[in-house]
């Protein structure tokens, strides 16, 4: 992704800011909303990359679109047109998320499933993250892959945790290869 060195830079100095202010809370909900919106409307999107559109412009879009957004926030669309950096916006809203969750000690694991989510399945999970990070604030993702047959893989940070019968098939597989 274009930009991501300043978007973490951005991103870093945002959080410092609203953790000073003690609004890193609110700011983290209004990323979410730029996040999200910006990633779910390819016009949005679009319009923000465009170079012949101006940036003043594009920030009248960004205030008709967030119309509740906290002063810090405005602040850093400000600082961002200023720069002619507004295109990476939602890049530096995902990198805040991100960088506030880290902050607040909360660990976010992605569950890939054969099935939706079940609650047995999700505390097992929920467990198995808390046993490999030993944080209690756990957000969990949830993947559907049919192709794993059954059980479950977690996913924390750069650990895996397969309990997939596909894995366990394929390691019968192996060992029956091997003798």
């Amino acid at each position: 992704m274009a930009g991501t060195r300043a978007a973490i830079r951005y991103a870093k100095a945002v959080l410092d800011l609203a953790q000073e202010q003690k609004v890193a809370e609110a700011v983290n909900a209004d990323m979410k909303a730029i996040a999200n919106t910006i990633s779910e409307n390819e016009d949005l999107d679009l319009m923000l990359q465009s170079s012949v559109i101006k940036s003043e412009l594009k920030k009248d879009t960004l205030l008709k679109v967030f119309t509740k957004l906290n002063s810090t926030t405005t602040g850093l669309l400000d600082v961002l047109i200023s720069n002619k950096r507004i295109d990476i916006i939602g890049a530096v809203a995902t990198k805040y998320q991100e960088l506030y969750d880290k902050a607040q000690g909360i660990v976010e694991a992605t569950v890939t499933t054969a099935v939706p989510l079940t609650k047995e399945i999700e505390t097992k999970a929920l467990a198995k993250v808390k046993e490999l990070t030993g944080s209690d604030k756990v957000v969990i993702a949830n993947t559907v892959n049919e192709d794993i047959i059954g059980g479950f893989i977690l996913r924390v940070g750069d650990k895996e945790y397969n309990a997939s019968i596909a894995n366990q098939l394929n390691k019968l597989k192996r060992e029956f290869t091997l003798n």
